[in-house]
């Protein structure tokens, strides 16, 4: 079956969604609206909903709703209306703590009843470094190492309870085991963690692990931990190609290629008929302002602003990859789509307005359902992250008129079948590390 995310972004993931008259320009700080999305997700069945994140203000406030909530704030708040959806939150490992973000993702799986996931950064941009007593970005492959110690900390912690560990004796006098306890005591280049952790072992052991870099060091990363992945692909054959890639670089670490779930992301306009859906992707290429986005472009290339001229192509002397810290693989895809479709500065503009190199795709929802697909059958996903460019009427038109068709066609679910999202991915319960090595040592 596949599998569908719904990622929740204020009103839309079209940079100017907002512009569109039924659009609410404060709805990123309503909870209110947050709720009536997840509730139209989870009425599709859809497997989760996810919340990006950075420790830092994304972009001018003058180019669109500026300031998003904490996400596990929000997704707690999103546990409350909701029953089944799973809860993908983006944290940081450059600018967090393993001890405090395991223990707020533990405590989100238990208020959740098991819905937490942990979407894995480790956060481009030299603005957020200067948020945390930082001059500069740390440098790309220090970030990863950083990570991967990260986790494994974080596995510790969450394994540092013994599911068997509380008790709830009356009679006896004692609330837990205490010889059922396991400390980490972790000590490594980046942390030192005593633990154990001040949260009982989660419904789901620990939330599901989700990675979102498409680099080298982040494919490393993904391979290693993954459970869910995901990515920004153009074509098929580029999904393909990746694709292939995880799944191998997965099994080369001695995993199950199967147990990683790579969800490309897609940006559906969707209309009654494909003219509809062409003129509401029209209508908001229009409303973007390009002065901004010609900034925001900029920044990412590494180059001064007035060096884009609105109708040429991209400068022919682009820094090489080699030379960018933050976001390899998104600077690599936007160059790539220039240089392929041979766009101008503002057919570029317009192509990432929508969804920031993610695949945009405007059609009826038979032809949304028929590119599902072609991807899922074609062995370039196992399903996809769902960008909304407006929300809410484009999550609606996804879950009334596209989920219907997939359902027909026997590809995704028609009810919920678990109540955990590990059980939502076809994952089992992970056992816990440290009872692992008690009873082998004791066999």
């Amino acid at each position: 079956m596949l599998h569908l995310n719904a990622f929740l972004m204020g009103v839309g993931h079209h940079e100017a969604a907002w512009r569109l008259p039924d659009s609410d320009p404060f709805a990123q700080t309503d909870v209110e609206h947050f709720k009536r999305l997840a509730r139209i997700a989870e009425r599709g069945k859809l497997d989760s909903l996810f919340l990006a994140d950075s420790p830092v203000l994304w972009n001018s406030i003058g180019r669109r709703p500026g300031g998003t909530l904490e996400p596990t704030v929000l997704l707690a708040a999103l546990a409350g209306a909701t029953n089944h959806i799973g809860l993908i939150a983006t944290a940081s490992t450059t600018y967090n703590e393993p001890f405090n973000l395991a223990r707020r993702f533990a405590s989100l799986d238990h208020v959740s009843g098991g819905r937490a996931g942990w979407n894995i950064v480790t956060t481009a941009g030299e603005k957020a470094a200067r948020n945390f007593n930082l001059d500069d970005l740390p440098a790309h492959r220090d970030r990863y190492e950083r990570a991967a110690e990260f986790i494994e900390v974080s596995l510790k912690l969450w394994d540092s309870w013994d599911d068997a560990a509380p008790l709830g004796d009356k009679d006896g006098g004692r609330w837990g085991d205490d010889d059922l306890l396991y400390p980490p005591e972790h000590s490594g280049r980046h942390f030192r963690v005593a633990g154990p952790l001040n949260v009982p072992r989660s419904p789901q052991g620990y939330p599901l692990l989700v990675q979102a870099g498409s680099s080298e060091d982040g494919k490393d990363l993904a391979a290693r931990y993954a459970e869910a992945v995901f990515t920004a692909q153009q074509t098929l054959a580029e999904a393909q190609a990746f694709y292939r890639d995880l799944k191998r670089r997965a099994t080369q670490v001695g995993r199950d290629p199967a147990i990683i779930k790579i969800l490309p992301g897609i940006v559906p306009a969707i209309g009654a008929t494909e003219a509809e859906a062409r003129a509401l992707e029209e209508e908001l290429d229009r409303l973007i302002k390009p002065e901004y986005a010609r900034q925001q472009l900029a920044t990412t290339l590494r180059v001064a602003p007035e060096d884009l001229d609105l109708d040429k192509e991209l400068p022919a002397d682009l820094p090489s990859e080699d030379e960018i810290e933050g976001a390899k693989s998104r600077y690599t895809l936007i160059v790539t789509l220039a240089r392929r479709e041979r766009l101008t500065v503002r057919q570029l503009i317009g192509r990432l307005g929508g969804g920031r190199g993610h695949r945009t795709f405007a059609g009826t929802p038979e032809q949304v359902a028929d590119a599902i697909e072609e991807w899922y059958r074609g062995g370039a996903a196992d399903g996809f992250n769902i960008m909304p460019p407006v929300l809410p009427s484009g999550l609606e038109t996804f879950v009334d008129h596209v989920v219907p068709i997939l359902q027909r066609r026997g590809l995704f679910r028609t009810e919920y079948t678990g109540t955990t999202l590990r059980e939502h991915y076809g994952l089992p319960r992970p056992a816990n590390q440290f009872t692992r090595q008690l009873a082998a040592a004791n066999r």
